[in-house]
């Protein structure tokens, strides 16, 4: 298959470090592009994850690992800038001393408009064909229904939150085996939990997104948003693996390309926590091990004891923990992995090749 473009991955999804100051405003530059979704962690001390995306606005944030509402922070992310983002003393995101993290991801590249190809029409839908992302805000109506979701190719990923209550990450991931059936939650450490009223036991389309009747999704007047992501070779992957046991030669998972950020979850146990793991916090093919959790407010922590070794065309976990390559019963657990890429290019015929 011959591709008509060439497109950096770092132009679409990106991973910033650095140190707070405690300073308000302050400019973080050198993202590469005007995020649309910035996620951020404090790495060195306890604080919940921060969501933040252009679709909802600035000075608006949510925890990923927590059911909250979301709330005004006048402190966090105070605006989208050109090549990164300016940020409040807020301590989630810039409290003095502190070492944080940000993942970045572009969508649209503006707030959008209304998406009208479903029953219930978006407030906003900002869609990216290219990397295969769409970020919309929709108001619920307690019947099951359709949304659009702008990306023109089945989504592989869809992440939905209420923002006007409290409500669980609700997560459709194809590498369930009836991801329609139920939700893996983003806030939560349970496996899979089946809930036909989440999707509306309906798998969604090109253009469309499936919803039923669960107040996690649609309740009548609640306000929510919803993240969509499909596969795009050389930049993302979203699949599934069956874990070995093997403490040094755990199980490989190809992807096509060096990944940037992997995130894993054992999809079939209770108590595994989403595992998140990136080359600028570990920079090389490395298994040190050091990994933060999505569901938890926890510290970034390094332990081999949850190693996950990232290479040229994949990643593979070095340990038989079962958070990311454990076995039961001499059957493999069941894990999900979301993958962004670390500066591959796609090529005019089609090959991934690693920019470095």
């Amino acid at each position: 298959m011959a591709y008509t473009t060439v497109n950096k991955s770092s132009d679409y999804f990106n991973t910033k470090l650095y140190t707070g100051d405690g300073n308000t405003p302050r400019s973080l530059t050198g993202v590469g592009f005007r995020p649309d979704w910035i996620w951020t962690k404090e790495r060195s001390s306890t604080s919940s994850h921060n969501s933040t995306d252009v679709v909802r606005g600035a000075n608006v944030s949510m925890n990923q690992n927590s059911t909250g509402e979301q709330g005004t922070e006048t402190q966090s992310i105070i605006s989208f800038d050109t090549d990164g983002y300016t940020v409040g003393s807020g301590g989630g995101v810039n409290q003095s001393s502190q070492t944080y993290v940000s993942w970045n991801w572009l969508a649209g590249g503006s707030q959008g408009s209304s998406n009208t190809d479903g029953t219930i029409n978006t407030i906003y839908t900002s869609a990216n064909t290219t990397s295969g992302v769409s970020i919309s805000t929709y108001t619920g109506t307690g019947s099951a229904s359709t949304i659009g979701h702008g990306l023109g190719v089945t989504p592989n990923v869809m992440l939905a939150k209420r923002l006007d209550s409290s409500g669980q990450w609700d997560m459709y991931h194809s590498g369930l085996s009836n991801p329609k059936s139920g939700s893996i939650v983003l806030n939560s450490s349970d496996d899979f939990a089946s809930d036909s009223s989440i999707w509306n036991n309906t798998d969604p389309t090109s253009s469309l997104v499936n919803i039923g009747t669960s107040s996690t999704t649609n309740t009548s007047s609640g306000t929510y948003v919803m993240y969509c992501f499909v596969a795009k070779q050389s930049f993302s992957a979203f699949g599934s693996y069956n874990g070995n046991g093997n403490d040094g030669d755990g199980t490989f998972v190809y992807t096509s390309f060096k990944p940037s950020f992997v995130m894993i979850k054992c999809s079939d146990t209770d108590g595994e926590h989403w595992h998140i793991h990136d080359t600028k916090r570990k920079p090389g093919n490395n298994d040190s091990g050091k990994y933060l959790l999505a569901n938890t407010a926890g510290t970034e922590s390094t332990s081999t004891s949850y190693a996950v070794e990232i290479v040229s065309n994949g990643f593979k976990a070095r340990t038989s923990n079962n958070s990311t390559n454990g076995t039961s019963g001499g059957s493999g657990r069941h894990y999900l992995y979301i993958a962004f890429a670390d500066e591959p290019l796609v090529s005019t015929n089609g090959v991934p090749a690693t920019a470095r």
